[in-house]
């Protein structure tokens, strides 16, 4: 927040403003999924072969669905239809509703989702992973 003429608060957006999109291998979504942060967009704008979502907490609704959802509505409007993979890092209620009401349409912009199978155990703690070649 900043002050504005006549020392009115002005909200400063962090959302990434209209420009010529960007391309690029991995992206994380920002702030764990949250909507607050990402939206159309900023996938009309980032464009990446990769996006890992990350959240697992329903109560600050993150991941967003909103933001699942501005995935998929940035990316029909992409010139290509190159394909892109989206890497959650947590098996939530969320990604998956989303995965199963949108599959058609995932298929449709080519957006495949990636499922973690495999497990990473280091010390005492262990934990979903996946591996990803560029």
């Amino acid at each position: 927040v900043s002050k504005g003429p006549g020392n009115t608060k002005v909200a400063k957006s962090t959302a990434v403003p209209p420009g010529p999109p960007m391309y690029l291998d991995l992206v994380y979504i920002p702030n764990h999924s949250n909507r607050k942060n990402v939206d159309v967009e900023f996938f009309k704008r980032v464009r990446s072969s990769y996006y890992v979502v990350s959240g697992n907490d329903s109560a600050a609704e993150e991941p967003s669905r909103a933001v699942l959802d501005s995935l998929l509505e940035g990316k029909a409007q992409w010139e290509s239809n190159m394909q892109v993979t989206l890497i959650p890092t947590h098996d939530s209620e969320v990604m998956r509703e989303w995965y199963q009401e949108t599959h058609e349409k995932q298929q449709d912009l080519n957006i495949m989702v990636l499922a973690s199978s495999s497990t990473v155990v280091m010390q005492d703690e262990s934990f979903p992973a996946c591996k990803i070649e560029l």
